[in-house]
């Protein structure tokens, strides 16, 4: 049996494993070990997975996961999510669908300091959805804001998820994760946009609100949000201008989020340090498990020269590269639906980076790209996880029907922005390539 029948096997049995049932993790690991037990030889495979988990588990630069999930976590315990939906609502309530477009600005900037797009979206269910039913909003306008909304915790800095990609792919993590910046930005905009004119064409959406705030109020809310947003402006600035690295920043950010939360609960007895800590060592134990068995699989590709192989097939075919781009997309999207985005990528990047890579794209500009597909994967239909966490959150308040009806705008918004980033790939770049090193 010929190496490239091999690795076409190995695929084959990685996606009938998974849709079996098999964590995602154990599936990766377990077929990459196999094949390159066929390809190599017993003494060879084990000798790739201890080399690669040594190099994983004893490197600083992969310490920066950690850290930002325990940022994450803080903030959460801090309560700072709900300062930061209470302080939108008074600059943005009064606009057409005011509650809602408040809802994208509080998850964006919560999703800055938490990196959990599951999380953002849990937390914001609870704040902002029974305001915003008790207001006489549509359930499939409030539900879809909410859901596109916690997306975007994954694409403004600092992610987590762009520091997998960086692992995955051996990119700069610095540069990735300042790349997040300009898009996630432009990208909360055009999801406030997309509520506004939906509410504009159909006003019984969401009626406006009567309350008005005055100028001292709406100064005064910043006292809840000015902490984080400092912190956050002072870690992306930190980046940029070389004063840290990435891990010192997301040590930095726990630090402050930390403080914040003793602040807050007035001890540590309501932080429940004990509780932050496990859920920071579990989810970083599953993200490096993922990571791990995903560069195994990896390097089982490499050695059958499946990669190689697909690579060179979409080069040599006679069809303009962004139609293979339109391909990838489509094969991102079709993906983000069944799995969460760390798995997502475990699974593709070993064959669709190097395809881009070769088609001439730039790495960094690919993670935004296909950080940005695994958000709009999220909450595709019909198995969108951020819409079925929503409606878990939310109970008996909507039916997951109501999430999925809400979803077109958003949907058009995301598919605006992936045109955007390839027509001006400059918006992801600019800040990394101009960053002290």
């Amino acid at each position: 049996m010929g190496e490239l029948t091999i690795g076409i096997i190995g695929v084959g049995a990685l996606f009938l494993t998974i849709l079996s049932g098999v964590n995602v993790m154990i599936a990766l690991g377990t077929v990459g070990m196999v094949g390159l037990y066929a390809l190599s030889g017993f003494g060879a495979a084990s000798s790739t997975l201890s080399s690669i988990f040594f190099s994983i588990t004893h490197s600083f630069h992969f310490s920066v996961v950690p850290m930002f999930l325990l940022m994450g976590f803080f903030a959460m315990r801090a309560g700072i999510g709900k300062d930061l939906f209470e302080a939108a609502t008074r600059w943005l309530g009064r606009l057409p669908g005011g509650l809602a477009i408040a809802t994208t600005g509080g998850a964006a900037a919560f999703g800055a300091a938490s990196g959990s797009s599951v999380g953002t979206a849990t937390l914001f269910t609870k704040l902002a959805l029974p305001q915003m039913l008790e207001r006489g909003y549509s359930k499939s306008l409030a539900s879809a804001s909410i859901a596109i909304s916690g997306t975007l915790a994954v694409m403004i800095p600092p992610s987590a998820l762009m520091v997998v990609y960086g692992i995955l792919t051996d990119s700069s993590i610095g540069q990735l994760l300042l790349a997040g910046a300009i898009p996630g930005l432009i990208f909360t905009t055009l999801i406030g946009l997309a509520t506004l004119l939906t509410v504009l064409a159909k006003p019984h959406l969401a009626p406006r609100s009567d309350v008005v705030y005055s100028w001292r109020d709406k100064i005064f809310s910043l006292r809840l949000v000015g902490p984080l947003v400092v912190v956050i402006v002072a870690i992306i600035g930190g980046l940029y201008m070389g004063v840290f690295t990435p891990t010192e920043a997301g040590a930095i950010g726990a630090l402050v989020t930390f403080a914040m939360a003793l602040i807050r609960h007035r001890g540590l007895r309501g932080v429940q340090l004990t509780a932050v800590l496990l859920d920071t060592v579990q989810t970083t134990a599953m993200i490096f498990g993922i990571i791990v068995c995903a560069l195994v699989f990896s390097r089982f590709l490499a050695f059958s020269g499946l990669s190689q192989y697909l690579s060179d097939f979409l080069i040599n075919a006679d069809v303009n590269r962004w139609v293979i781009v339109a391909i990838i997309a489509a094969l991102y999207v079709l993906l983000g639906m069944l799995m969460d985005a760390p798995a997502l990528l475990a699974i593709t990047l070993p064959v669709t980076h190097p395809i881009m890579m070769d088609l001439g794209f730039d790495p960094i500009w690919f993670g935004v790209f296909v950080v940005l597909l695994a958000e709009l994967g999220a909450v595709t239909p019909p198995v969108g996880i951020n819409c079925f966490v929503v409606k878990g959150a939310a109970g008996k308040l909507i039916e997951l029907e109501d999430v999925f009806r809400g979803l077109l705008p958003y949907i058009a918004a995301t598919l605006v922005m992936l045109l955007i980033l390839c027509v001006f790939p400059e918006i992801a770049l600019y800040l990394p390539e101009t960053m002290r090193r």
